[in-house]
């Protein structure tokens, strides 16, 4: 059975960590290499992260710059961070990209916002389906004799600590983030 917990709280956790992951490229109104991240850049017919092909930096609060490696990649990055959908609009000189990060209008806070908010309930569901696992393996192994019926209420008991432990978890980290995203 601690296995089965074991297991549980794995899945739980890598849900948690993979929220945090998520939340991390949401835009707070400063400038962040995280930002980036996820920015795939078409070079030579070849998918490649933007971090491979520039090597970028935040000098001031607003701005990132990306010195591409090879200068014959700057239009490939420049169009691949606009494709990226970022609210960024990059600017180059013909050997760097200057990224500006526009502070936020508050309309756009809200829609932050509210995608953190559908992450969040994303995160929250994958937790209730790993309870809902859980129980449900609980049962079988009541149902095969493995466990008495009183193991399998302790079980249950258990599960349901879990999951509560990664609710308020993902609960807390939504606050934080919003309230990053509000104040900018």
């Amino acid at each position: 059975m601690q296995e089965l917990f074991l297991e549980i709280e794995i899945k739980m956790k890598h849900t948690l960590d993979h929220f945090h992951d998520e939340l991390k490229h949401l835009r707070t109104g400063r400038a962040s290499l995280l930002m980036l991240d996820g920015v795939m850049v078409d070079y030579y017919g070849n998918s490649t992260p933007l971090n491979q092909l520039a090597n970028l930096s935040v000098p001031e609060a607003t701005m990132i710059v990306a010195q591409p490696f090879d200068p014959s990649s700057i239009a490939a990055i420049e169009k691949a961070i606009l494709q990226a959908d970022l609210g960024l609009n990059p600017a180059n000189d013909g050997k760097l990209i200057r990224i500006p990060v526009p502070q936020l209008t508050e309309e756009r806070r809200k829609e932050i916002v509210k995608r953190a908010h559908d992450l969040a309930e994303a995160s929250r569901n994958a937790v209730r389906q790993c309870r809902r696992d859980g129980n449900d393996a609980l049962k079988e192994m009541e149902k095969e004799k493995a466990i008495g019926k009183d193991e399998e209420h302790r079980g249950h008991d258990e599960m349901q600590r879990l999951h509560d432990h990664y609710i308020a978890e993902i609960n807390s980290s939504l606050e934080t983030k919003e309230k990053d995203i509000m104040v900018g």
